[in-house]
């Protein structure tokens, strides 16, 4: 069955994709019309504008487009929706802030000492992997994709923990830099761990574990955070089956690998991107000395 039935407003989102155009918009006049304003603001680069412009792109196709209907019917869909949404997104968004942006941001009383705190490595990784587990719990799972506010909130705060998750790994301030050289290798290696648990729980069950995937009833209350209501009432659905040719737990299995699969390709590029630049700073190091010593003049005779 085609996803037209649901119409315009569920499949585009149109009041989304005005606040993000408001959002994108507001950020280039402070970066560039309204920098002056600013004290130590500095130009902005292609590479901070292509980030905060893709970082926005790739927000309106996982939550405005019909992906994110579609992550209401299938379950693999959601994953590949989770795994942009917390795994690329905040990486864009970091690099896409200018750092006079984030120093004058982080250096306000009450943000200062939470930010701090909540993007110790530790804790980060504690944070952002375990709330994302309990998500997907299925009692939890169940509770919070049939509840508008609280599926808001949830997934704001995990959105919150990925930036400060990711923090560490790839922000730009050197005042902030809590982790150096193999000790963000560790850190990668750590976070792809304790994504595992999840993805094995989802990947190996025998049965499916979601009732807003399985149950009509439920299904029908998870379709209203993204549907009309006057829209929903006038069709006739019985299930998720309705416009999957997958079966149930051939979706939720197939969601699983797919979150692994992302999450590593992801996790590879960042990693290779921290070797190089590490292994780059010690070539450096290591050339110093021999640079100097040939600086120095020669002895007379």
């Amino acid at each position: 069955m085609a996803l037209d039935i649901f119409g315009f407003r569920a499949l585009w989102s149109p009041f989304f994709l005005i606040l993000l155009l408001v959002i994108l918009a507001s950020y280039f006049l402070v970066t560039t019309k309204y920098r002056t304003l600013f004290q130590q603001s500095e130009a902005l680069t292609r590479k901070q504008w292509i980030s905060f412009a893709s970082a926005m792109i790739l927000l309106y196709v996982v939550k405005g487009s019909p992906i994110d209907l579609l992550g209401h019917i299938m379950f693999y869909v959601h994953m590949i929706q989770m795994a942009i949404l917390y795994l690329v997104i905040p990486i864009l968004f970091i690099y896409g802030i200018p750092s006079w942006i984030w120093r004058s941001v982080l250096s306000r009383p009450i943000i200062k000492p939470s930010f701090a705190f909540f993007t110790k490595p530790l804790i980060a990784l504690i944070l952002f992997n375990g709330v994302f587990s309990f998500y997907h719990v299925p009692n939890i799972f169940d509770i919070v994709k049939t509840d508008m506010w609280l599926h808001a909130i949830y997934t704001s705060v995990l959105f919150l923990l990925a930036i400060c998750m990711w923090w560490p790994l790839v922000n730009e301030l050197e005042e902030y830099e809590t982790l150096n050289g193999l000790k963000k290798v560790g850190y990668i290696f750590a976070d792809g761990i304790l994504l595992t648990p999840a993805c094995a729980l989802i990947i190996f069950a025998d049965t499916p574990m979601y009732s807003t995937f399985s149950d009509p009833n439920a299904w029908a209350s998870a379709l209203e955070l993204c549907v009309p209501s006057t829209t929903l009432a006038s069709l006739n659905l019985s299930g998720p089956e309705m416009f999957n040719s997958m079966s149930l737990l051939e979706d939720q299995q197939t969601g699983g690998v797919l979150m692994k699969v992302i999450q590593e390709v992801v996790y590879g590029v960042i990693l290779a991107q921290v070797f190089f630049a590490w292994f780059k700073k010690e070539q450096t190091i290591d050339e110093l000395p021999t640079s100097q010593t040939s600086l120095q003049p020669e002895p007379t005779k």
